[in-house]
């Protein structure tokens, strides 16, 4: 049973990385738009802070949406422009990425989102236990080679290390179009304790009206992929 304060805020949650470090230089102006807009919406400041409060982020208490691996932002910048009442914060490793979420609020900036760029191993354990009333993953690196799985994000441990940053109820939603990997996903989560099933024969979800559809999406289902959605929640 997992117990609010079993996990010491500066320990990280996985030693294998579920990505792969690139080079993040940027072009000057793309720097400029990082430095400038890009403390205005978090980014590195949680280096700073030992424990994260939502509460202290956005000075309101509100349902608070965790997305980790953003990408670059269309899904996330859409959500949070649509549901002000709302909180969202995105967790993104890729500088590029970033950006392009930081040029689409430079036009249309929102109050209700907050970025954090780091490795979610890094970042996740600064928050305050049940945080959050949605956890939410789309289209993590499947890692399709047998000898890359132990690279995906989605394993046992992480998810029950996961389980303690939401909220009683909350909902743990994951999103592929690799076959494979979502067999992997409903696997890993049907086995633990912590979550359950939202769908009552124990199958995957309907996409919910809150998730557009991404570009890497569209593109997939040009190609003739299938996209999975799994709604697990958190139990009591």
């Amino acid at each position: 049973m997992i117990k609010d304060n079993i996990m010491p805020q500066t320990r990280p949650l996985r030693t294998v990385r579920s990505f792969v470090s690139r080079n993040t230089k940027l072009p000057p102006p793309k720097e400029m738009l990082y430095e400038t807009l890009g403390a205005s919406y978090g980014l590195d400041q949680w280096r700073s802070i030992p424990l994260i409060s939502p509460f202290t982020l956005f000075n309101r208490v509100a349902p608070v949406i965790l997305e980790i691996g953003f990408g670059d932002g269309d899904s996330l910048f859409t959500m949070a422009k649509h549901h002000p009442n709302q909180d969202f914060i995105g967790i993104e490793v890729y500088r590029r990425g970033i950006v392009s979420l930081l040029s689409k609020l430079k036009d249309c900036p929102l109050t209700n989102l907050k970025l954090f760029c780091g490795d979610v191993q890094e970042i996740l354990p600064r928050f305050e236990p049940a945080s959050f009333d949605r956890v939410q993953i789309f289209f993590p690196d499947p890692w399709p080679k047998l000898r890359h799985h132990k690279r995906r994000l989605i394993q046992s441990k992480f998810v029950t290390e996961l389980a303690t940053f939401i909220k009683s109820d909350g909902i743990l939603h994951l999103a592929t179009d690799w076959q494979d990997y979502a067999s992997h996903m409903m696997k890993v989560l049907s086995e633990t304790d912590f979550f359950i099933n939202t769908v009552p024969d124990q199958s995957f979800a309907t996409r919910p009206e809150y998730r557009p559809k991404t570009k890497y999406e569209q593109r997939g289902i040009r190609l003739g992929h299938t996209t999975s959605d799994i709604l697990f929640k958190r139990k009591a």
